[in-house]
């Protein structure tokens, strides 16, 4: 019998082990990359690679996703640079890939003349470097002046390096960064805004930069003049948020984050920071037209005019640069009950606002008049799918959309977003039979009464004897949202074999508006651990599946949903894929870049909070004599983010305990855990093995 713990503090003994036991056996395995925690790394991925790639299912996994991977018809997914289309690509030719350009006109045929721009294998071969793609930033004004973003093996810290697009080499003498986790945006055509580890040890405790300077070019980096600072105690990093108009204004901000859900907020005006008075809870989402979008997530009231959570409103740049003490807010959306934001794109004249209804993709074109209000126009586009955000022209009115769903391949659309008119211009194949399979959206109630829809994408004369392999999948958190997309991996390794999938939208994500996220924050987080339990009932009280053949999956901070229910209801799992996780909730804090995260779990400063964080942190609740069904751990070295520390010491509790497991750090990847094809075809191999392995034998 399983007893819910929502809202009760269960206290840790040093009897669970883990973390809160005496000495913490495992803390040696926090350190990054000594000798001994390699040696220790070898020989766990030597045994588990001895398992999975021996599997005869591995070497066809692994080849569908290397093919699959690098199929020269799949969407070349667009940027608008300046006039032209960027887009970032890689293959069996360019593993590391390229970054190539084509003519906006020339982009929508069905193959395009692209010149390539930048060989990131060739940069990387002259240079002795596993260069990693990060993105490029361009000036708004000078757009062939681009500032081209590398990692080494794909962790957060970059370098970033000044990037001529017309002459396809990088700036001699131009700006130039080294390797550190920084912030960068073009005040002007000559001058940066520079976030970074200006001084040793002149950083967050989650390791982000809290300073701000000026940095001219032809200045040495040293003499680069201080403009806005943040606090070493922050919970997040102080950054530099540029915001330039299709007209050419621009707006220079500072935002400041306290911790991952409050920020506070400052305007550059006439060289020096002023406060600007937005609530800490709000997201600045671009401008259009000299108006400022802003979506909030908490109420604001103004003058007598309250903005309700969820909402997007608009400020005047002008007023708000004159007096940025007192913004005068204008409402362009106010979400419905079941409604949320997602994404926000500006042309030269629009804001194209993507939204969820139900979980449901939509898509509107907002224009700004000239009393100061908007008018809304909504997209025709297909229903029941998942619309997302490409690009927008800045200097026109185009942008792109994609719209997919689960058993339709992706389609990019063209918007005209002075018609609100929006057509399918290219379309990936389809890379599985989806002809015999349905998605549909159910709902269950979890134990506090909240009704927590899923989806389920299955076979359309699915028997519902409880036989059938599923994967369960969440993320619950962040505001983030889950939304079901075309995977063709999925359908071709999982779907054809039999294999059912489900996304549960449980509380902690962004789903339902900034109250499904607060719903589940810090010690009320168990909401969302038993929102996903009870989807997992109520698969199994349909008959889609039973424990002997269900399975879990999520990652980062999915992981650690993945590590509490493994923990707290290891009877419901036959698979529990655990993707680089978040695992010991008592350390989070000391681990990579875990203190940013108090806002949205707690710290153990608090005491509550500290309580809490023991009763459900996977690392602190490992027991013995409790029969574990076997999981499979992974993660990266070169993660900065989240760190590996969390997997390392989650699997050596396993072995210290004689439970069964299967542990794999790639070397390379940063927090997504592949930065090419080969990386993560091999990841995702490794992965569909595993659960085939434990739910269709």
């Amino acid at each position: 019998m399983r007893v819910w713990v929502a809202g009760v503090v269960v206290m840790v003994t040093a009897a669970c082990g883990g973390s809160n036991a005496a000495g913490d056996p495992f803390q040696w395995l926090e350190e990054l990359d000594s000798p001994r925690v390699q040696e220790w790394v070898a020989k766990e991925n030597a045994r588990t690679l001895g398992v999975l790639e021996q599997d005869s299912r591995y070497g066809g996994n692994l080849a569908e996703a290397v093919a699959q991977g690098s199929a020269p018809d799949r969407l070349p997914m667009p940027e608008f640079r300046d006039g032209m289309i960027g887009n970032f690509w890689q293959d069996g030719a360019h593993p590391r890939g390229i970054y190539r350009e084509a003519s906006a006109a020339d982009y929508q045929a069905a193959q395009p003349q692209w010149k390539t721009v930048l060989d990131l294998d060739a940069l990387g071969a002259a240079e002795g470097k596993n260069w990693v793609w990060e993105g490029i930033d361009c000036d708004p004004v000078r757009g062939s002046h681009c500032l081209v973003w590398l990692s080494e093996g794909g962790e957060d810290a970059v370098t970033v390096r000044e990037f001529d697009r017309a002459g396809g080499k990088f700036v001699p003498g131009g700006f130039e960064l080294g390797r550190g986790k920084q912030s960068v945006a073009w005040e002007n055509s000559d001058t940066l805004l520079v976030a970074r580890e200006w001084e040793p040890g002149e950083k967050t405790t989650s390791g982000y930069a809290y300073v701000v300077k000026r940095w001219q070019r032809g200045q040495p980096l040293d003499q680069a003049v201080e403009v806005a600072r943040g606090d070493s105690a922050d919970g997040g990093g102080t950054a530099p948020l540029a915001l330039t108009d299709g007209a050419g204004r621009r707006v220079n901000l500072v935002v400041r984050e306290l911790n991952s859900n409050e920020s506070e907020f400052e305007m550059l005006r006439s060289g020096r920071a002023v406060p600007l008075a937005l609530p800490a809870k709000s997201d600045v989402k671009g401008m259009v037209a000299d108006r400022v979008l802003v979506a909030l997530r908490q109420d604001w009231t103004v003058d007598g005019a309250t903005f309700r959570s969820g909402a997007l409103i608009s400020l005047d740049a002008d007023d708000l640069t004159g007096d940025p003490a007192r913004p005068r807010p204008t409402l362009v959306y106010a979400p419905g009950p079941q409604e949320t934001v997602r994404k926000v794109l500006t042309t030269r004249d629009y804001a194209v606002v993507t939204s969820l209804y139900d979980v449901r993709g939509r898509a509107t074109v907002y224009t700004p008049e000239a009393n100061g209000g908007w008018t809304a126009r909504s997209v025709v586009l297909p229903d029941n799918a998942t619309v997302s955000p490409v690009t927008a022209d800045r200097l026109g009115n185009t942008a792109y959309l994609s719209v997919s769903s689960p058993v339709v391949p992706a389609a990019l659309w063209s918007l005209d977003a002075a018609s609100a008119q929006a057509q399918p211009v290219k379309t990936a194949p389809a890379r599985f039979d989806s002809s015999r399979f349905v998605v549909e959206q159910l709902e269950t109630t979890s134990p506090d009464g909240t009704s927590v829809p899923y989806f389920v994408v299955r076979a359309a004369d699915l028997k519902f004897d409880g036989t059938n392999p599923t994967i369960l999948y969440a993320y619950g958190g962040f505001g983030l949202v889950s939304t079901p997309t075309y995977n063709g991996l999925l359908g071709k390794l999982w779907l054809e074999r039999g294999g059912v999938y489900v996304i549960a939208n449980i509380r902690g994500g962004g789903e339902y508006g900034p109250a499904w996220h607060e719903a589940a924050l810090k010690t009320n987080r168990q909401r969302a651990f038993d929102d996903f339990t009870a989807v997992a009932d109520d698969l199994i009280a349909r008959g889609v599946t039973t424990p002997r053949h269900l399975g879990i999956q999520g990652g980062s901070n999915g992981g650690l949903l993945m590590g509490v229910e493994f923990t707290q209801h290891p009877e419901l799992w036959n698979a529990v894929d655990i993707q680089i996780p978040l695992l010991d909730m008592l350390r989070y804090e000391r681990i990579a870049a875990g203190a940013s995260w108090t806002g949205e779990y707690g710290s153990v400063a608090n005491p509550a909070e500290r309580a809490f964080l023991a009763s459900i942190s996977p690392y602190a609740r490992l027991k013995a004599d409790v029969k574990y069904p076997e999981p499979f751990i992974w993660t990266s070295t070169k993660d900065d983010r989240v760190g590996p520390q969390h997997a390392r010491k989650f699997a050596a509790r396993l072995a210290e305990l004689g439970d069964p497991y299967l542990f794999y750090e790639a070397t390379q990847g940063g927090h997504a855990a592949g930065s090419n094809i080969d990386e993560r075809a091999r990841t995702a191999a490794l992965e569909y093995t595993y659960l085939q392995r434990q739910l269709m034998n």
